[in-house]
């Protein structure tokens, strides 16, 4: 089983904090190409999530999760 990351809980936490994305950027100093990253579930560098959590003060299981990924490949009939 594949899994892929999701950062649902990442922006459920911005949202209870009234935060927007970029005062996080601004906050915890990661790049535009990073948030842009987080935004579409992309890998980014354990820097950037460890970033996060000292700004948000939480848990990298606060803001990520691993959740399969049942992607299907549909054939033409």
């Amino acid at each position: 089983m594949k899994l892929k990351m999701s950062y649902k809980k990442l922006w459920k936490l911005l949202i209870d904090k009234d935060m927007k994305k970029s005062d996080l950027r601004k906050a915890a100093g990661i790049s535009s190409s990073s948030l842009a990253k987080l935004g579409k579930d992309e890998n980014v560098t354990t820097d950037v999530l460890l970033r996060i959590c000292e700004t948000l003060e939480c848990g990298l299981d606060d803001i990520v999760e691993t959740i399969p990924n049942n992607q299907k490949v549909f054939e033409e009939l």
